[in-house]
């Protein structure tokens, strides 16, 4: 299932095989539709490494137990030819235009996290 030009349902899956469904799947178009925004802007392909995660699977991972993740309005992402610093840069960048929501933006040495939480959290983390 499509969800922007450039984004699929399945892009958002969790590793186990789950996909958002319901309300989820509301959450997870607006995800989507904000995510498109940075792919226009930066007109390069975005790899999600991690979008939606049920909570067991969320648990089994160590994940935080309030994750966006959980929601289906999440997402831990790469751009190859970018470095992360340069993608949180972007992201924050494109919030404070008012082009993507308000969100989490979470820095960390190999991806960046994105969420539409709706309320500002900004952290820069390991892995």
């Amino acid at each position: 299932m499509k969800l922007t030009r450039n984004f699929a349902l399945s892009e958002f899956k969790c590793r186990d095989g789950s996909l958002p469904e319901g309300e989820l799947l509301d959450n997870c178009q607006e995800l989507a539709d904000n995510l498109q925004v940075l792919r226009d802007h930066i007109g390069k392909p975005i790899n999600i490494i991690s979008g939606y995660r049920p909570p067991a699977y969320n648990k089994k991972i160590g994940g935080a137990k309030r994750s966006q993740h959980l929601l289906a309005s999440a997402a831990d992402i790469k751009v190859s030819g970018m470095a992360p610093a340069e993608v949180h840069t972007t992201v924050i960048k494109l919030i404070k235009a008012g082009k993507m929501k308000q969100g989490g933006v979470g820095k960390y040495s190999t991806f960046v996290h994105y969420d539409t939480r709706g309320t500002a959290a900004r952290w820069s983390g390991g892995k």
